[in-house]
């Protein structure tokens, strides 16, 4: 792999550890030894963004060293936890590893299922159950991240209350359902009210991430492939004006450009 032979798992990780410990102790980084869980949290999302690039372009020597980056920052944040007495990585892996065991009964138990789709009704439902012994009004959407970004949290919201029936029957009512958002949206354009037009889009862009989920498909990931599609097919207008040395281009003559990159895929 590199330098570091491959060796046995516990040794390594236990080497890992003993790095990530020395970086942050006495003596050690003066940047490692000052980062905080805040100060640090940009960086985690960056990584997870970087892995999430290596996933979407299949580069799975990217994947390795990204994962690695992340397990890193599981290993720091743990560290600071550990340097105040609050937990140590022992504690993060049994924990996890308790909760694995406890939310698929169905392999370590005597639930059965017949598909992925009890497999999740099972899960939150015990998700659920597990946050009522700590409070009885704990709902069924605790635990989506407020910090994801909002298409995800909205298809995630939609995915855990349909497990347990609030949902559409049909793609019809789905898709009848955009339509009506957007028939609302085009009645407020003109009526200069900014925070009702805003309520509005956001419930379009709520009812086509629940139509992406009837379709098997995720709104997130649709956007940012979209996105990459933008990008790409922009960067070209822009390289043949600079190949033609076009400097105050006309909207037409950038359509043309556009048409061409759309041609060319």
């Amino acid at each position: 792999m590199n330098e570091i032979e491959k060796t046995d798992r516990a040794e390594l990780f236990e080497r890992f550890v003993e790095v990530v410990e020395k970086l942050r102790a006495p003596g050690g980084c003066p940047w490692d030894t000052k980062q905080t869980h805040k100060s640090l949290r940009p960086y985690l999302l960056e990584e997870v963004y970087e892995l999430v690039d290596c996933i979407d372009d299949c580069d799975y020597i990217g994947m390795c060293e990204e994962l690695g980056d992340i397990l890193l920052h599981v290993l720091f944040h743990t560290d600071i936890r550990n340097e105040a007495g609050d937990f140590g990585i022992e504690d993060v892996i049994a924990l996890v590893i308790e909760k694995l065991i406890r939310r698929h009964p169905h392999v370590f138990g005597d639930i059965e299922v017949s598909n992925s789709d009890e497999v999740l009704h099972n899960w939150e439902q015990i998700k659920l159950s597990e946050r009522r012994e700590l409070s009885h009004k704990a709902s069924l959407l605790d635990g989506v991240p407020r910090s994801m970004p909002a298409l995800l949290v909205a298809q995630r919201l939609q995915e855990k209350a349909a497990r347990i029936g609030f949902d559409w029957m049909e793609i019809k009512n789905v898709w009848g359902k955009v339509e009506e958002e957007l028939a609302e949206l085009e009645t407020l354009i003109d009526c200069g009210d900014k925070d009702k037009i805003e309520d509005e889009l956001g419930d379009i862009l709520f009812a086509l991430t629940n139509l992406a989920r009837f379709l098997e498909l995720n709104s997130e990931m649709a956007l940012r492939h979209t996105n990459s599609k933008f990008s790409r097919r922009f960067r070209y207008i822009e390289k043949k004006l600079r190949e033609l040395n076009i400097e105050n281009p006309t909207l037409e003559i950038m359509d043309k450009f556009w048409d061409e990159a759309k041609e060319m895929e």
